[in-house]
């Protein structure tokens, strides 16, 4: 069994479904420290003036871990990503068909918890992807560890032989550990594709945000450049 095991990430780029697409289980990581102003809680779309970051706010607690980590309420976020999305996309061809799933989860899903929104939006997107990988949570399996242990630990509560990793891993995993418990590492080969965007004056923007080439290209579409 083929397994990936990543953060939840908000709305993340392409390379991490074209991950999660060739596993056979998706471990989300929800029980190791959130990192403020990272990908957890944030990402970019275009606009006609370039890139912006759509950005959950959250409650600060120092040394929370991501499964803690409570949405901040104190703000009308939700209205002013709508508002983004909408302002830049709405043009797009697949805009009507895929944005009121979007909607349903974002805006009116009421979610309290970091990692819940980020889970749910992953669905959504998966379920315009075609992606049938079943997910698990990294806090229910009473894996322990750091870093490269915990991976290990993951792996052999799930009953994984193979661990599928990003390219990144190999600046801090210690693959000893992997060989012996008898667990594969393969490491992603990923290559950001282009597409057609909106604003096409300011040329190809990589690495958005994965609404970017939904509302673009479709589901099919985006299967079609990742696979």
């Amino acid at each position: 069994m083929i397994v990936s095991i990543h953060q939840p990430q908000f709305l993340p780029y392409l390379g991490f479904f074209h991950k999660v697409a060739h596993s056979d289980l998706y471990v989300v990581l929800d029980d190791v420290q959130f990192l403020e102003r990272g990908h957890q809680h944030r990402n970019e779309i275009k606009m006609q003036t370039g890139k912006q970051w759509l950005t959950v706010p959250v409650v600060q607690d120092r040394g929370q871990l991501i499964k803690d980590v409570r949405i901040d309420e104190g703000t009308n976020w939700r209205r002013k990503h709508w508002a983004a999305l909408e302002s830049n996309y709405r043009p797009a061809p697949f805009w009507r068909e895929l944005s009121p799933g979007l909607k349903a989860v974002l805006v009116e899903g009421g979610h309290t918890k970091l990692a819940a929104l980020d889970v749910d939006l992953l669905r959504w997107a998966f379920g315009a992807l075609g992606i049938k990988t079943p997910i698990r949570w990294s806090s229910e399996l009473g894996v322990q560890g750091e870093q490269t242990a915990r991976l290990v630990s993951v792996c052999r509560a799930v009953g994984a032989s193979v661990y599928l990793s990003g390219q990144g891993g190999r600046q801090y995993m210690e693959l000893g550990q992997f060989e012996a418990a008898g667990v594969e590492v393969r490491f992603q080969e990923f290559a950001a594709p282009s597409y057609p965007q909106q604003f096409a004056q300011l040329g190809f923007i990589p690495s958005l945000a994965v609404v970017d080439a939904l509302f673009n290209c479709g589901g099919e579409g985006v299967r079609a450049v990742i696979w």
